[in-house]
């Protein structure tokens, strides 16, 4: 088969006025990035505002394996479906982070023939967005430093400062730098770090903003650092409240691309899952609630982690309700949690042992109350008879599945996946939040932990029982979690793989995101600025002939 983007070549886009009469936008509100790109003004939604939403539909998935498991290919490929059996549909989803492109996990514009174009300019600088949220990010690193650099009037104890700098790079040696070096004009000497661009709490707060003056108001919360009186020490501590608004008074705007059927797509905002929330912007889906029927996204990795976020934050924190939930399955990722030993040949055995992860991921949607479709996303690989034990698994459990060809059929290899989700749209509707968010920190990790990982308990280490102690003081307690940990694994360690049990989760510390509003509690060993492989996807590509080359 075609590499995506040859295939993304071979389609030719329409103009991006043409796709924005289809959602009824008039030209008004479109500020273009030449013929094929498009940011949204913010003031349509003001005129919609009181138009009744559309139904919205969340795509997860199983917990992520190296066999890749389709979840943004199903998620664009199923908005294309809807579209195809005459549903007004648009698909809200991530913009890709630079980094992982250079690397090996790619890019975030879907597959084969369900994909986002252009896809090399949404997998490259795009829009600006994230250069954007970097420069934001490093303003507020200049403007602290500078204040230390001047006689510390806001007196920062160095050893409490807590906010990094970014860059939207995978590159490992940033991670711990030591700055000032040098003659004393250079400003003091201290230890610092990068995250990537989509860790940055900055990018946290713009896709959790609702409005131009709300993101002003998060951008203001944001705690930098402790005074040596241990008080918080903001962004509007700083006086950079302003200027970070400033410089993300356009990328805070959604951006209107097409898929390969010219169907619209909201591309916006793109926070890692095991890091932060994982969602597209609330601006994006809530724009794209008023303009159509349907919105299909998507929530980073497996429901672990990106739909239980999405459900509990970006829902909690955004006022939606979802539909319904497409659980995005496949038999090779099946097959590593059954721990085969090559997932690319038939092994029934090994399918057997795995569809357990798939079970745990079923129990957390349950226990949110959303009905819910199983897409078993089709590979080459795949034998008749392991996909006939899974879908008759699938019904025999009582489960409504569905075979997801989207990647190698477009839209009508999602046809099936369409009609069901549009049945499951109509469904009885339960849906609340897992937990209490005015519970104790401990209680609402506890509850995931048991409730979406299936283990026995967290367990706080000294330095994490610290900063929960100053939590607490200060009175952020009340604010939702976000866990930040390996998405390869239901538990803290990535190399787990299944539905394991009696296990325990291990915080090793905490921190208050007080602008997007919620506390992240690290476990493990995650880290918050990734590096490259020994080959990584970097050394593939090029510009020749006036077109880009590896870029999947």
């Amino acid at each position: 088969m075609k590499s995506d983007l040859e295939i993304a070549y071979e389609n030719q886009m329409e103009p991006i006025n043409k796709v924005a009469e289809k959602l009824n936008i008039d030209e008004l509100y479109l500020e273009q990035y030449g013929k094929y790109k498009a940011k949204i003004d913010l003031s349509l939604y003001e005129q919609l505002k009181d138009k009744k939403d559309g139904k919205l539909i969340l795509v997860t998935a199983i917990n992520p394996t190296k066999a890749g498991e389709g979840k943004s290919t199903t998620t664009i490929g199923l908005a294309d479906a809807l579209n195809y059996i005459g549903k007004k549909t648009c698909v809200c989803v991530r913009e890709p982070s630079f980094g992982p492109v250079l690397g090996l996990k790619g890019g975030a514009c879907g597959g084969g023939y369900a994909q986002v174009q252009p896809m090399d300019d949404i997998n490259m600088h795009f829009t600006g967005d994230m250069h954007a949220i970097t420069s934001a990010n490093n303003a507020i690193s200049a403007l602290l430093d500078n204040s230390l650099h001047n006689g510390n009037p806001l007196n920062i104890d160095f050893n409490q400062i807590i906010w990094k700098r970014c860059i939207d790079m995978n590159d490992r040696a940033l991670r711990e730098i030591e700055i000032g070096l040098g003659a004393k004009v250079n400003g003091p000497v201290r230890h610092d770090g990068f995250d990537i661009t989509v860790a940055s709490e900055i990018m946290a707060v713009l896709c959790l903003s609702s409005s131009i003056e709300d993101l002003r108001q998060r951008v203001a919360r944001i705690i930098v650092a402790y005074t040596v009186d241990g008080k918080p020490v903001t962004v509007d501590d700083l006086g950079a409240t302003g200027c970070v608004t400033l410089i993300l008074k356009d990328a805070i705007k959604p951006n209107l691309v097409q898929t390969l059927d010219h169907n619209p797509a909201l591309i916006h905002g793109g926070p890692f899952a095991n890091i932060a929330h994982g969602c597209n912007s609330l601006i994006a889906t809530k724009l794209g609630l008023k303009l159509c029927d349907y919105v299909v996204t998507e929530a980073g990795f497996g429901a672990d982690l990106g739909a239980e976020k999405f459900l509990d934050i970006k829902c909690r924190l955004g006022g939606l309700t979802p539909s319904a939930v497409v659980l995005v399955a496949t038999i090779r990722a099946l097959k590593m949690h059954g721990e085969a030993e090559d997932y690319t040949k038939p092994d029934l055995e090994a399918l057997k042992r795995g569809i357990c992860n798939l079970e745990r991921h079923i129990d957390t949607i349950k226990q949110f109350g959303l009905p819910y479709v199983i897409a078993i996303n089709k590979f080459e690989s795949d034998s008749e008879e392991e996909l006939k034990f899974l879908n008759d698994w699938a019904i025999e459990n009582g489960n409504v599945v569905s075979l997801s060809e989207v990647f190698a059929k477009g839209a009508l290899g999602g046809v099936d996946l369409a009609n069901k989700i549009v049945d499951a749209c109509e469904k009885e509707n339960n849906f609340h939040f897992l937990y209490d968010v005015n519970d104790s920190i401990e209680n609402k990790i506890n509850t995931i932990v048991t409730k979406v990982y299936g283990g026995r308990k967290a367990i706080f280490t000294e330095n994490a029982m610290k900063d929960l102690e100053i939590i607490n003081k200060l009175g952020y307690s009340n604010l939702p979690i976000c866990v930040a940990k390996t998405p390869s694994s239901l538990t803290d360690d990535a190399k787990i793989v299944g539905r394991p049990t009696d296990f325990d989760i291990t915080i090793s510390r905490l921190k208050v995101s007080a602008g997007a509003g919620f506390v992240v509690l690290y476990t493990g060993t995650i880290m918050t600025m990734p590096g490259l492989s020994k080959e990584p996807n970097a050394l593939k590509m090029d510009y020749v002939d006036g077109k880009s080359k590896g870029l999947f």
